[in-house]
């Protein structure tokens, strides 16, 4: 009889005397999955009630369940008799970690950004961030990475040390956000009657907010065939529950400021293209449509 088939005896006989001890152990770890599972999602809940950052609450959830499970994992291997080998993986801690720490040197890394990012909470669910000239809306934390939705609906899955090593622009923190866009009116109609115009149908849009965060509407070119001027206004991203429906308030105030200059016959010409004919000698056809 060779090697292969004594240790495949061997394995028989381990399980015909010991598979009570085995389903029960077998057991044990489902069991035990299934408590860390519930345990997660009940922290989580009462977490998310306590605290206005979601974020927080799941990644602290996230980490309990991991603790949970490595040591059902533990126990699980000394309920095998593995016990030498359980000691000896927790005698060999500091070395096992000091040497996957350095092999999976960007995962730990990730790992803890996300414990800074979790507490420190730059940001919440559904805030409206730029990082790495990345734009999207926060849906998601992890031990390793954020998701982020774009407004165009591409998922990025951008690693926590990314999001923490580089500059973060959340917009959305406070619940204020300023949108701005350019209007020309032709050099004939008064700037200062579009900007009393555009004021009056701004202060008329519901989204738009007043008070501290009026509208501002200002000259910001002398352009060649137009005059240029800025409208600034504020919008309040908590208004909704869905906080990705202010970005329409901008393209209804363009609209409205368009419709209120042109019903005023106001002139919002085009580029103007000028065309020479250097051969005087021959004439330049013209032919204008009606």
């Amino acid at each position: 009889m060779n090697r292969s088939e004594e240790f495949y005896e061997d394995v028989i006989f381990y399980f015909e005397t010991n598979y009570i001890n085995l389903g029960l152990t077998l057991l044990f770890l489902i069991v035990g999955f299934l408590i860390a599972n519930f345990v997660k999602q009940r922290i989580k809940l009462r977490l998310v009630k306590k605290s206005p950052n979601r974020i927080t609450a799941t990644f602290i959830s996230q980490i309990i369940s991991f603790v949970i499970k490595t040591a059902v994992i533990l126990i699980t291997l000394y309920l095998l008799g593995l016990d030498s080998f359980t000691n000896k993986i927790l005698a060999g801690a500091g070395l096992l970690t000091f040497v996957i720490g350095f092999a999976l040197k960007d995962i730990g890394e990730n790992f803890l950004a996300g414990i800074i990012l979790a507490f420190k909470s730059p940001f919440r669910l559904d805030d409206l961030i730029e990082v790495n000239q990345i734009v999207g809306f926060v849906k998601d934390i992890s031990i390793r990475e954020t998701l982020i939705k774009t407004p165009d609906g591409k998922d990025v899955f951008l690693p926590n040390s990314i999001i923490l090593k580089n500059p973060l622009f959340n917009y959305t923190i406070d619940g204020f956000l300023r949108y701005e866009f350019i209007v020309g009116i032709a050099y004939e109609n008064s700037p200062t009657r579009a900007t009393e115009i555009i004021e009056k149908t701004l202060n008329q849009t519901e989204d738009v907010l007043k008070g501290d965060k009026n509208p501002t509407i200002a000259i910001d070119e002398l352009a060649t065939n137009t005059i240029n001027l800025k409208i600034r206004f504020w919008v309040d991203t908590f208004k909704s529950k869905k906080r990705s429906v202010h970005q329409s308030v901008r393209s209804e105030v363009m609209n409205k400021v368009v419709a209120a200059l042109t019903s005023e016959g106001f002139s919002l010409p085009a580029s103007i293209v000028e065309l020479k004919n250097y051969e005087s000698s021959n004439s330049l056809k013209i032919k204008l449509d009606k």
